[in-house]
């Protein structure tokens, strides 16, 4: 580590600790208290486990001792190994500590943190980098689900709150949606496969479940030039393809069924027109712009409505690894998926944000994995069995927090998750 390191980490520290907050800030206490269903958790919650993290992982084994010993049992999300945790669909429950003693929390372990940091000498700081990478890229994470878990919550509310407005520009219309420019035609892309690599490459930070690089052998295959849209979701209504079983797995015929589904999740059509509620209220999305609130289901009977199917999580990489891992995402405040760029060039478009993009491949683990040792092997690799992987993160995804290898991994049925589809078709010569 050279000089300076510690200086360069504790802002990386800091303006992730401090976009959680920004977050959190349009919100009322009230609104951090909600628990919508038993899949999401109060914005209060995740701003104190995140916190609980960090004290628990990098300050408790060297000695500072916690700020609450209490708060270890009711902030603890699924760590077995470190005691029971309290119930996750209860977590709405937990009206104390307040919202503002949360933000005490942070500020304290927040401090603590920023003073052991700058106590490490250079090999001390080289050793303890991963774990203070992870617990950032875990409060990533979280702040996604932040957002994804009050989108849910406001979506509730018959008065249809909005969580922030935005400035109207030159090119949207009253309603917040964005007039659609020259329609991008969907067309495929051509690759040979054969024998590629796939995995973190070990030159910059990876969860463990993206490891280790292996081989896998693709046959040729053709991957969309962009995303699915509104358009094409349109047609598939039309056409009446949510009532027909042909289009479905099993299980997921057996899902639309039972939850009476006709639309994605927060849409609706109204006069002709879909309407869909987000963090901006309710909109008109562009026909350009890719649909959201998939579920895995969804998104698979749609691709086969289009005389096509989801790409593989290896057929995704394959040409991920190719492009800059550049796209919409948080940062650029917009808070739905945009449409594709007018000119996707040799490449498709769109491959990070916007979206997540469900994949073909149930969420297993590569060969030769091994989960860590101690309470940390409990983050991934426990729940590879009955998950879809997700890859390409979204419109409300940190920027640089995903790469060509990130897999993220939700039940089929999830639709609460900023998930859409891109198409692939098989390409044998």
């Amino acid at each position: 580590m050279t000089d300076g390191s510690a200086q360069r980490l504790v802002q990386r520290y800091q303006s992730v600790r401090e976009r959680t907050e920004q977050l959190a800030a349009p919100l009322s206490d009230e609104d951090q208290q909600v628990q919508s269903m038993p899949a999401c958790s109060p914005t209060k919650w995740h701003r104190a486990h995140t916190t609980w993290f960090f004290e628990t992982f990098l300050l408790a084994p060297r000695g500072v001792p916690a700020f609450d010993p209490r708060f270890g049992s009711i902030f603890n999300s699924y760590y077995n190994t470190l005691g029971t945790p309290f119930a996750r669909a209860a977590r709405g429950l937990l009206t104390r500590p307040t919202a503002r003693e949360i933000g005490a929390y942070r500020r304290s372990v927040d401090g603590r943190m920023i003073e052991a940091l700058l106590s490490l000498s250079p090999p001390e700081l080289a050793e303890v980098l991963p774990l203070v990478e992870l617990g950032l890229a875990h409060e990533e994470q979280h702040q996604e689900l932040l957002l994804t878990d009050i989108l849910h919550a406001f979506a509730q509310n018959p008065l249809a709150p909005v969580y922030r407005s935005l400035a109207a520009r030159a090119d949207t219309r009253p309603d917040g949606a964005t007039p659609s420019s020259a329609r991008q035609a969907l067309e495929f892309h051509r690759y040979d496969g054969g024998l590629v690599e796939c995995g973190g490459r070990g030159e910059c930070f990876a969860f463990d479940n993206e490891q280790p690089r292996h081989r896998v052998y693709l046959e040729p295959f053709a991957l969309a030039s962009r995303l699915v849209t509104w358009a094409e979701l349109s047609a598939f209504v039309t056409e009446q393809g949510y009532r027909t079983p042909s289009l479905w797995l099993a299980d997921g015929w057996d899902f639309v069924r039972s939850e009476g589904l006709c639309a994605p999740l927060y849409s609706r059509l109204e006069g002709g027109e879909w309407r869909v509620f987000s963090l901006r209220g309710e909109r008109t999305p562009s026909p350009d712009e890719p649909v959201a609130h998939l579920s895995y289901y969804e998104a698979d009977a749609v691709a086969r409505f289009l005389g096509a199917r989801l790409p593989s999580e290896s057929e995704w990489e394959h040409v991920a690894a190719r492009a800059s891992v550049e796209g919409h995402f948080l940062e650029a405040g917009e808070l739905h998926p945009l449409p594709a760029p007018r000119s996707s060039g040799p490449s498709p478009a769109q491959l990070f944000g916007d979206v997540w993009e469900w994949t073909a491949s149930a969420y297993q683990p590569y060969p030769g994995y091994r989960p860590g040792v101690g309470a940390l092997g409990e983050y991934n690799g426990k729940f590879m069995s009955g998950q879809q992987v997700l890859r390409g993160g979204s419109c409300f995804t940190p920027a640089g927090h995903v790469s060509a290898s990130y897999r993220n991994f939700w039940q089929p049925g999830t639709r609460f998750q900023m998930a859409g589809a891109r198409l692939a078709r098989d390409a044998r010569l």
